[in-house]
């Protein structure tokens, strides 16, 4: 077994504190990476205080990973000792359903490992995150990072970035499109620099005024306060896609009203109490309200490659590791631009 360091919490209450444990030696498929950077996602604070229930502890959270292959098994084809890797969201599922097939592991019709908070197949050995110095994952689920890319800039890619970038190409987001981004956090900035590198005309929603600069510098080519009724007016029947990053409780029946014939609004914001609308609201022009979880390994490679060749990263602000604690009071206060990200060199 490899000695491991990192930081978890005990339960539901507990700050996160340093925890050493235990992660296998690689095995024939093994890819083991010593972790340089890990982002720090909205998610984690859910799962640390348990807020979408089934938390396993003691947890170390942390699903952005990237980092150096230290050792890899004797049958990995796809690594060599040294490369630049990353480890997103999931490390495993059953690879033999028909949605595995098509390399969308996220939706695995028998389990979806997930890379911490979650039990591996065999329902029993806990899986650990990235806010520790290394991981052992099998190398289908390591993905190539290239090194034109800034890594620390790139660990959010793996989560915030695959998020965004996955429904704007289900539903073929591009040009002649009119795209609303409804909050300007880790995951609205990546999908206002996605949608703006696809071609669509890209609008921030917002209920803060001060965010109107940072929409247009990150590729917003309009913006909208929500608070403003007069604002509101001019976007009615607007929009053909809204991408609804929003965690929080909000009026969703105001956001309908703004998509046009056929539109739909995309949630990969999870709020904490269920969805509520005016049915009307959706049967008027025939709108719908859609959900999307990060992506596939095919796609979260594409997305890295996507980001490398038209040099798009997160903006980020890096932290050493004992300050994840205040990291995530400042996160439920909106405090970041627009991700944070652990140096682990501080561990």
């Amino acid at each position: 077994m490899l000695a491991t360091k990192g930081y978890a919490v005990q339960n539901s209450k507990s700050k996160l504190v340093p925890w050493n444990f235990e992660r296998r030696e690689p095995g024939a498929k093994d890819v083991q990476i010593e972790i340089l950077y890990c982002g720090v996602c909205h998610s984690d604070i859910h799962q640390v205080r348990d807020e979408w229930g089934g938390a396993i502890y003691p947890m170390v959270p942390g699903h952005e990973i990237i980092g150096r292959v230290k050792k890899i098994g004797d049958k990995v084809k796809k690594f060599k000792v040294g490369d630049l890797a990353g480890v997103g969201c999931m490390v495993d599922s059953c690879r033999e359903c028909d949605n595995c097939k098509k390399g969308l592991e996220q939706h695995c019709k028998k389990k979806t490992v997930f890379s911490y908070n979650s039990y591996e197949m065999d329902g029993v050995t806990p899986t650990y995150g990235g806010y520790s110095n290394r991981i052992v994952t099998d190398e289908d689920f390591v993905i190539h990072i290239s090194e034109k890319l800034p890594i620390e800039k790139t660990a959010p890619l793996l989560c915030a970035g695959i998020t965004t970038y996955s429904p704007l190409r289900h539903w073929n987001v591009g040009k002649g499109h009119k795209v609303g981004v409804l909050g300007l956090g880790g995951l609205g900035h990546m999908a206002v620099k996605f949608a703006n590198a696809f071609g669509a005309e890209v609008t921030m929603l917002s209920t803060s005024a001060k965010k109107e600069a940072d929409a247009k510098k990150l590729g917003a080519h309009n913006f909208v306060l929500t608070t403003e009724r007069e604002q509101i007016k001019k976007v009615k029947n607007y929009f053909d896609f809204i991408i609804d990053t929003v965690s929080a409780p909000h009026d969703y029946n105001m956001y309908l009203n703004m998509i046009d014939t056929n539109g739909i609004i995309i949630c990969v914001g999870v709020p904490p109490e269920p969805i509520k609308f005016n049915g009307f609201g959706i049967i008027g022009n025939r709108r719908s309200i859609a959900g999307s979880s990060i992506g596939g390994i095919p796609e979260t490679q594409e997305v890295l490659d996507f980001c490398a060749e038209h040099g798009i990263a997160s903006e980020v602000e890096v932290i050493p590791i004992d300050y994840i604690n205040e990291a995530y009071e400042r996160m439920l206060k909106s405090d970041v631009k627009y991700r944070f990200v652990i140096d682990m060199a501080t561990l």
